[in-house]
């Protein structure tokens, strides 16, 4: 793993701030989290020439690291305040769990892949982003006992919303997930105004590994 973050990696990602931008994300500090973050340290070495480009790219266990400008879109939808207790359905590569960390989100972070979950849970130790908790578990079913969340976010693409995040968010708290029956979901933010009553909105489309139930301990 390569932890060195040179001039030349700083400059590419100054572009890719410039190409995010230019896409429509307009939030400030989600785009210095993006400036911040060496995304080459969430790859492997076979694809840190690559690292700043606009692509998603394969990490193993048939995950990916998503797209810059899908991390940014979730994140901007999410409206992250310092001290948001955010829950992450999807560690994958980490990448996102620490932009989210680096805005000040106190963040527990579900991965169902057990090599995976093992593999990302040691290089944030090791990068030290913020306050990052993670945890090998079936996403569908949440993180109850650290329950009420004000923020969440999933990471894979839903047929259906589960009622246990549902269950899990606080009032006045939202959850940004792409849901629909196609290959492309529809990014939907979902608000929770009482106990029984949620907002729904919907955004863009995009494409997603699926979002599964249960966990893998391959």
């Amino acid at each position: 793993m390569n932890f060195k973050d040179t001039y030349r990696h700083k400059g590419l990602r100054k572009k890719l701030v410039e190409t995010l931008y230019g896409k429509g994300i307009k939030d400030k500090k989600v785009l210095s989290a993006i400036d911040a973050l060496p995304r080459h340290f969430f790859l492997d070495k076979a694809f840190e020439e690559w690292a700043y480009k606009d692509k998603a790219f394969p990490i193993g266990n048939e995950q990916t690291i998503s797209q810059p400008f899908t991390v940014a879109y979730q994140t901007e939808l999410l409206q992250i305040k310092k001290r948001d207790k955010v829950l992450e359905v999807g560690t994958g590569s980490g990448y996102q769990a620490a932009i989210l960390a680096l805005l000040g989100a106190r963040v527990y972070t579900i991965e169902r892949q057990e090599a995976l979950f093992h593999k990302t849970n040691e290089l944030l130790g090791k990068i030290d982003v913020g306050n990052i908790r993670t945890f090998f578990r079936d996403g569908y079913k949440g993180l109850p006992e650290y329950a009420p969340f004000d923020k969440m976010i999933v990471t894979a693409g839903a047929t259906n919303i589960p009622k246990a995040l549902l269950d899990q968010l606080k009032i006045g708290g939202m959850l940004v997930i792409p849901v629909g029956d196609k290959a492309t979901k529809k990014m939907t933010r979902i608000i929770r105004k009482t106990e029984k009553d949620f907002e729904k909105e919907e955004f863009d489309n995009f494409r997603f590994v699926p979002f599964l139930k249960g966990i893998n301990r391959k």
